[in-house]
This record gives C-alpha cells, sequence and structure tokens, in this order.
C-alpha cells in the first residue's frame, strides 16, 4: 500500500511514528499531493528522484501548535536553577523542536525579567526540522489575532514586544540571544553541532515518536548536556522506564529531569 511506503519512509526519516495512524498522515500527505497533481504512489517516485522535496514534506506532516509562555511553572524552574550559576559565565540552552519560535522566546523572556541576563550570558539556540517555521521563528513577528498570544497578558506584550503592523515583533534584546537552525533530531551529526547545553526543552515531541527513536534521542541529549544539566519534556511524557542516567526532579506542580 502506498501511504503505508509513505508512512515507512517517514518514520525512517525523521522518526515521526505516522506507521499505526495513517488515517492522519493521509489529510496531510494530501494536501502536497494535490500540488504536485500526483497520486501517493506516483509521489513516492518522485520523493526518490528529488531529495529536496523532503524539506517541503516536513512542513505538511509536522504538528507546529504551540504559544508564549507555555508550561510556565517549568520556565520558573528554569530561572531558579539559572539564579544558582555563577555569575559572569555563560549559559546554553536548547529548545530542540522549537517550532514557530515561541518557546526559546519565552526562555529568553523570562531569563531577562528576572535578571539572569544581566549577570550571565545566555544563549539559546532553537531548532526544527520545517525549514518554514524556522523562517517564521527568525523573522519574530506574531500577528496579533493569533494563538500563541493566548497566554500573554498586557504586561508581558509591553515588556517583551513592539506593536507593528497588526501585531508584535519580539524585541531585540531578546531576539539577539536566540539562534535557530534546521535540526533532524534523528540526525547525530546535526544533533552534536549543538555542542554542550546546560538545559535542554524538548516538550510535546516524545509523543510522537515510538521507544527504540525516544531512546536514541535521549541518549543524544544525554551527551550533550553538561553534567548536572536538566532536560525539560512535556507533562505528557515520560523517561519512566528508560534507563538513561537522568534523575526525576519535582518542583511546583511540575517535573523535569537532571543528568546524574
Amino acid at each position: 500500500m502506498p501511504l503505508e511506503r509513505l508512512a515507512d519512509k517517514i518514520y525512517r526519516h525523521s522518526g515521526l511514528n505516522y506507521q499505526n495512524n495513517l488515517f492522519t498522515l493521509e489529510p496531510k500527505a494530501a494536501k502536497r499531493f494535490k500540488e504536485l497533481g500526483l497520486d501517493c504512489a506516483s509521489y513516492l517516485d518522485f520523493l526518490e528522484r528529488n531529495p529536496l522535496e523532503w524539506e517541503v514534506l516536513m512542513q505538511y506532516v509536522t504538528i507546529n501548535e504551540t504559544y508564549f509562555f507555555r508550561e510556565e511553572a517549568q520556565l520558573n524552574e528554569l530561572v531558579k536553577i539559572a539564579q544558582r550559576t555563577s555569575p559572569g559565565s555563560e549559559i546554553r540552552i536548547w529548545s530542540s523542536a522549537c517550532s514557530t519560535g515561541e518557546e526559546p522566546y519565552s526562555i529568553g523572556m523570562v531569563l531577562e525579567k528576572n535578571g539572569i541576563t544581566k549577570r550571565n550570558t545566555v544563549s539559546i539556540i532553537g531548532s526544527d526540522i520545517n525549514l518554514r517555521v524556522i523562517k517564521t521563528a527568525s523573522e519574530a513577528f506574531y500577528p496579533s489575532s493569533s494563538l500563541c498570544f493566548r497566554r500573554t497578558d498586557d504586561e508581558q506584550k509591553k515588556n517583551f514586544f513592539t506593536e507593528e503592523n497588526g501585531g508584535y515583533r519580539v524585541n531585540s534584546s531578546i531576539r539577539e540571544r536566540v539562534e535557530f537552525r534546521r535540526i533532524n533530531l534523528l540526525n547525530a551529526g546535526q544533533v552534536d553541532s549543538i555542542g554542550a547545553v546546560d538545559a535542554i526543552f524538548c516538550r510535546n515531541v516524545m509523543i510522537y515518536f515510538d521507544m527504540q527513536t525516544i531512546r536514541a534521542i535521549i541518549d543524544r541529549f544525554y551527551r550533550l548536556l553538561k553534567p548536572g544539566g536538566y532536560l525539560f519534556l512535556g507533562h505528557a511524557e515520560t523517561l519512566r522506564g528508560l534507563d538513561c542516567g537522568f534523575e526525576t526532579i519535582k518542583e511546583n506542580d511540575t517535573f523535569f529531569y537532571r543528568k546524574g
């Protein structure tokens, strides 16, 4: 069945597991088939002949729902961690599936609000497999009607954004600390290019991977994190059952992980 073959190719390329959810994949991929005037079988041949098509296909099959200050309790715990670092030292944070940029910008905002950026050099890397969302993130402009502001109050808009042309642009003091890259979490070389970091955010991503893929990605995260570094996952995700060297930390109605 061509759709099953496509699901298998997507899994091997990105780790996204649609193999048991073909009904979810079909409408996403069908939009691209229609644009090209191809059926699924013909599209498989097209994909084989045109490797750059992967960049386009990922725009259709990845999930990019996000908003500013999501899971704020974890952001508050990150602030506490940062406050314990030595003044003058560099803090490096990787938002590993950043979509349109709300997460890495939110990290920068809470660290600036709490004075961390005055006492430490803060470097934030935002990455995603989807080039289209990386472009949006780099532009740092969000329409005022966007749902990304669902948890953003007027004071936060005033402090961290500049209003322009029917929307808001993230202030330069935040933007200058955030760098965006295209990273496929299954590509070890791309992941290793991030370098050593103090904290990794990979929230609401593992739910789309099978256990084999999760273990491979977590192992890569473990290698990148500095001793005692922190890993933040979504509340629906857990490392329970994985003997991967992380200690679970529970604080103030949230949890995260520390490298042992």
